[in-house]
């Protein structure tokens, strides 16, 4: 379970990212976070892998409390945590297996790890045929599958999806998001943060709607509102 208590984010007077939100995500939620443009979304993600601190207020993860682990620990709440981010982050220099298997290897899991679970998450991914293939021989639907796989390689608990489908065409965009799906259904708890209502709309599951850094609708099976 994910709980946000009574969190905030303000950088400045003029900058409030989050006011006072209380959130919790349930294991294997699927939820979509919307709002417009600097309602919040992105910095929810960023505090839930500690890449930004709150101002004030408290983040637990089945109990571990994000806020309060040393920097030597982060690597341990990372491997809990998968995030896909809307412009890939791939490695340039290397293949599509290369690009998982380093998730791993960051993660100290042993070859014979790396071996058995690449070839596995890129058949998920349907991408058996292109482990070879280098970034920009993939289309850009293509290499968010092996960005997805690589934030799924090491079995987090939890996928963080930030836009994952901004720069795409709307055939793979739907591809993308019945990828999310069927790793959520495998039981992974998913949170997509979007601002596209057609596909939010589509997916029918719990909704949280945010408007300038606060939690203005919580829905169970809900429709993007702003």
């Amino acid at each position: 379970m994910i709980y946000f208590e009574n969190v905030s984010k303000i950088y400045n007077r003029r900058s409030v990212a989050l006011e006072n939100v209380t959130l919790k995500i349930d294991d294997k939620e699927f939820v979509s976070i919307v709002g417009a443009s600097g309602a919040g979304k992105t910095t929810l993600l960023k505090l839930l892998i500690r890449e930004e601190k709150p101002s004030s207020g408290l983040i637990y993860l089945d109990g571990l409390e994000i806020t309060a682990l040393p920097r030597r620990m982060l690597h341990h709440l990372r491997r809990r945590v998968g995030m896909v981010f809307q412009d890939y982050k791939l490695l340039a220099h290397m293949t599509a297996y290369e690009n998982i298997a380093f998730a791993m290897e960051a993660a100290s899991r042993e070859d014979k790890d790396i071996h058995e679970d690449v070839p596995q998450v890129l058949d998920l991914i349907g991408l058996a045929g292109k482990a070879d293939q280098f970034p920009h021989e993939l289309s850009g639907g293509e290499k968010q599958r092996v960005a997805i796989a690589r934030a799924l390689v090491n079995r987090p608990e939890v996928i963080l999806a930030d836009e994952p489908t901004g720069n795409l065409d709307p055939i793979n965009t739907w591809e993308i998001i019945k990828l999310l799906q069927k790793i959520n259904e495998l039981g992974t708890t998913v949170i997509l943060a979007s601002h596209d209502k057609e596909i939010i709309n589509a997916i029918n599951k719990r909704v949280v709607v945010f408007d300038k850094g606060e939690v203005i609708s919580d829905q169970e099976a809900g429709k993007y509102l702003v």
